[in-house]
């Protein structure tokens, strides 16, 4: 994932300021391990622990789920992310670079089943757990969209792709699994598709509910809180999310054409192995305040 040094994300480079925390990423290297564990490890308390891992899963840089333990359920921390760039340069060559940014309630089509529904910054849009209100125009005000199986599918404009061979195309959005109200161990296989091309899936740990999302609304409670920012990349050596490898397709087999619109699918099929549901954060929602994030770069 690429991070701009930019004051508006503040907040990661905030979670690396505290040796305690670049220890606790230190031991994630080498495997997950829970509050305990890591507690032990750093020769902290318990509850010091906690909220370092609270400052680190707010931040994305660690997830975690309850597992069974000895004296009932524990939370075991593992890395979200295996790398990040820090990018300390302006681009100046923006002919090369060309984005747009995409509102989650701006998709073209969907097919969806409760549990369902749509909100704005402001108030739920239409009836929840009704997938009709998919379909009201006051959609494209959503900051937040859910659903527990189906698939939305969004319409990339052709001006993000005006030349042919792109170099990358690469999309950034905040993600978890949807569970009524919330559940924090609830996994969720979440798959892309790029022109209808497969590019892989996801497994989100799960909706994440007990702390509040930094850009949340106050009236927003008891329900989902934030996702994970996941980027996925696709070159012309493969398709990969935060660096990890999703699959084999390249830039070549999306059919790309210069101009032409793309389209986007994010899905949670009823027959996937986990089948956890979706929830999709936007501006004003979640940890990261931007809708779905399109980069497309060339040489």
């Amino acid at each position: 994932m690429n991070i701009s040094v930019h004051t508006k994300n503040m907040r990661i480079f905030e979670a690396l300021a505290s040796e305690t925390r670049v220890r606790v990423l230190e031991v994630l290297m080498d495997g997950d391990k829970n509050i305990g564990e890591l507690a032990k490890i750093l020769g902290v308390s318990s509850s010091i622990m906690t909220r370092h891992i609270s400052i680190l899963e707010n931040s994305g840089f660690v997830q975690t789920k309850n597992v069974p333990g000895k004296r009932g359920l524990q939370k075991k921390c593992s890395l979200a992310l295996e790398q990040i760039t820090l990018v300390l340069s302006r681009e100046k060559r923006t002919d090369n670079i060309h984005l747009v940014s995409i509102p989650v309630g701006q998709y073209k089509s969907y097919d969806v089943t409760p549990t369902c529904g749509l909100a704005s910054r402001e108030n739920y849009i239409g009836i929840i757990d009704d997938p009709r209100y998919f379909s009201d125009p006051n959609r494209v005000h959503a900051s937040l969209i859910w659903f527990q199986s189906g698939w939305v599918e969004y319409e990339i404009p052709g001006y993000v792709l005006p030349y042919p061979s792109p170099k990358s195309i690469e999309i950034a959005l905040e993600i978890s699994s949807e569970y009524p109200l919330y559940k924090e161990d609830w996994p969720s296989d979440i798959y892309f598709y790029i022109n209808n091309v497969l590019l892989g899936y996801w497994t989100s740990p799960g909706d994440f509910g007990k702390s509040k999302g930094i850009y949340t609304p106050e009236w927003w409670r008891g329900n989902s809180e934030y996702g994970l920012l996941k980027t996925i990349r696709v070159t012309d050596a493969g398709s990969r999310i935060d660096g990890i490898t999703l699959s084999d397709i390249t830039l070549r087999d999306l059919n790309l054409s210069p101009n032409k619109n793309l389209t986007f699918r994010i899905e949670s099929p009823p027959d996937a192995q986990n089948p956890g549901g979706i929830n999709i954060f936007g501006r004003g929602f979640g940890n990261y305040d931007q809708d779905i994030s399109i980069r497309v770069s060339y040489d």
